[in-house]
């Protein structure tokens, strides 16, 4: 469905952090993919802190990968932040302001994030002001700390995200100005198809210098947000596609399909050993593919009617995606908490008491910490967050052909 704007042409529906939406209306489907990713990775270091990720089949492998839900937030931010800009430059409206966009990501993203970071560091770390500081202003990836401290280590996808929200207003100017001659939603797309080789010259260069540490930074990413960015232009230009709609089911498959390739050493090995070149650009490949294939039939063929929106854009699973940034920002220290309480051991194969006890705690205090921060954050925008919205009669036009 059509996100709304506000009057500065900025995007009012879902949006940014991991997809964390920008407020208003809402597309209760993107909630929902939102937060079955957040629910990925909290999985992912559920099984990486019991061993059970390293151990032999199948199972094992695929759980490993389950860092796919980064590609997966990256690409909404990049569909969800840039549709404004998309929409300013095809329609020829104004573009949204961007001291108003900036803002409005500081209020949405800091404020729960500070308050996370800053129990865990004085709960469990001896880091000193300078330290503490790296960590407050989200410059961690540009230091040479060589662990992330106790409760924190998911946190290297925030300063990406950040560097995108700060980068995102410079690049929608120079694909303005690209795009102001000829077919502007052709040369969005062609402008946007820089970034991609951007990443792709960035993972190699990482190999060839020796320098793994360039995988935290954006330009490595690039990829993964330029998808969405592209998605962004299409939701524009086309609006809806009626093919996109009847291949739906088919694409989702393909997802499961390409995620089960990924899987495999083909992508790399499970354990910290850094991966091979091949293998890195293996990974990315089929990590940006696998995560349009879960994107696109929601984003580009928002049919409320259908199986998938049902599955995804129901009220438990819309509500998990409004939760799903405290969600990632709360499961690893409510992780660190159980061992500390417990005193159990790392690695130990005692995959069900932990996954139990962190799932109830996890979205127990995330509930809380959305709406008694996030919420009130948001109020500092002058905006206020809307339910997601029930989902809508099926419409005649344009499936009606279709089906």
């Amino acid at each position: 469905m059509p996100a709304k704007q506000s009057a500065g042409g900025e995007e009012v529906g879902s949006g940014a952090v991991g997809g964390l939406e920008s407020g208003g209306g809402r597309d209760a489907a993107l909630d929902g993919v939102r937060g079955l990713a957040a629910l990925g990775v909290w999985l992912l270091h559920v099984g990486g802190n019991t061993g059970v990720i390293y151990r032999d089949g199948m199972f094992a492998w695929m759980t490993t990968r389950l860092g796919i839900a980064v590609p997966i937030f990256f690409l909404l931010s990049g569909l969800l932040l840039f549709r404004p800009w998309a929409r300013a430059f095809i329609q020829g409206t104004a573009a949204p302001s961007t001291p108003r966009y900036l803002w409005r990501r500081v209020v949405r993203v800091f404020p729960a994030y500070w308050l996370v970071t800053a129990l865990a560091l004085w709960a469990w770390s001896s880091l000193d002001g300078y330290g503490w500081a790296t960590w407050m202003l989200m410059l961690q990836n540009y230091t040479d700390q060589t662990q992330a401290p106790d409760g924190l280590y998911q946190m290297w996808t925030m300063p990406i995200e950040l560097a995108f929200y700060l980068a995102l207003p410079l690049i929608a100017w120079c694909l303005g100005l690209w795009a102001r001659r000829g077919n502007r939603a052709v040369r969005l797309l062609a402008g946007i198809a820089v970034l991609p080789v951007i990443s792709v010259a960035t993972v190699v260069a990482a190999h060839v210098w020796d320098q793994p540490h360039m995988a935290l930074w954006l330009p490595h990413h690039l990829i993964y947000f330029a998808a969405g960015m592209a998605m962004a232009v299409l939701s524009v230009w086309i609006k809806e596609s009626r093919a996109l709609d009847s291949l739906a089911p088919q694409l989702l498959v393909l997802a499961v399909l390409l995620y089960a390739m990924l899987s495999t050493e083909l992508a790399g090995p499970r354990t910290l050993t850094l991966p091979s070149l091949s293998q890195s650009l293996w990974r990315m490949g089929l990590e940006t593919a696998v995560a349009i294939l879960v994107v696109a039939p929601f984003a580009l063929a928002p049919r409320t009617d259908s199986l998938r929106y049902r599955v995804l854009g129901n009220p438990v699973s819309a509500y998990l995606g409004r939760i799903s940034y405290s969600v990632f920002l709360w499961h690893a220290p409510v992780i660190t908490l159980y061992y500390k309480v417990t005193d159990a051991e790392p690695f130990n194969g005692n995959f069900w008491p932990v996954a139990t006890f962190t799932l109830i705690g996890t979205l127990l205090i995330s509930a809380a910490s959305y709406h008694l921060v996030e919420e009130t954050a948001l109020r500092l925008t002058g905006r206020r967050r809307a339910p997601a919205p029930p989902p809508e009669p099926p419409a005649r036009e344009p499936y009606a052909a279709a089906r």
